[in-house]
């Protein structure tokens, strides 16, 4: 299957500045997306802050019916970007840049995780029952809507998954 790759949807700043600047003052628009950042350290700990952080987040925004999809999308994203950053470094005593962005909209919840690698996301052909990698962006495929991914110049990519907020029925 082909990996898709195209524009993240409205992830930057630019669609809720636009929505704020109609809003009066002090008072949040209605359906303008909700954003919640967070820097991840290039280690497994920053996995666990990336959990933490959705767990929190999905919580104060009353998401419990995207929490344990949301969780396990963010770790295979956040797994992914720290190896990709790291095999770029090697050597670097510095932790890569990795960060991870929720974005709350009107009908999803869009997870994204930027990294600076040049490596583009991998998705190897799916194989025997007991391997052991390689499976993170089928997993993500299998529990999102959407998916894909935006490639910087010179480096970097975001990675990205829509899920959506409805409840299942």
């Amino acid at each position: 299957m082909p990996l898709p790759a195209h524009a993240a949807p409205s992830l930057g700043p630019s669609a809720s500045a636009a929505a704020e600047r109609t809003a009066p003052a002090g008072v949040p628009p209605r359906n303008a997306p909700k954003t919640a950042t967070l820097r991840l350290s290039g280690t497994d700990q920053g996995r666990m802050q990336a959990r933490d952080f959705v767990e929190r987040t999905l919580g104060d925004w009353q998401l419990d019916q995207c929490r344990d999809d949301a969780l396990t999308i963010v770790t295979e994203l956040a797994a992914g970007a720290v190896r990709d950053a790291l095999a770029d470094s090697p050597g670097d005593e510095t932790a890569p840049e990795v960060w991870l962005k929720l974005t709350l909209r009107p009908a999803h919840l869009v997870c994204a995780v930027t990294d600076r690698s040049r490596s583009l996301p991998g998705y190897p052909p799916a194989t025997g029952p007991l391997k052991e990698h390689g499976r993170g962006l089928h997993i993500v495929e299998a529990l999102s809507e959407h998916w894909g991914w935006t490639r910087y110049t010179p480096t970097g990519k975001t990675v990205w998954a829509m899920l959506p907020t409805r409840p299942r029925t």
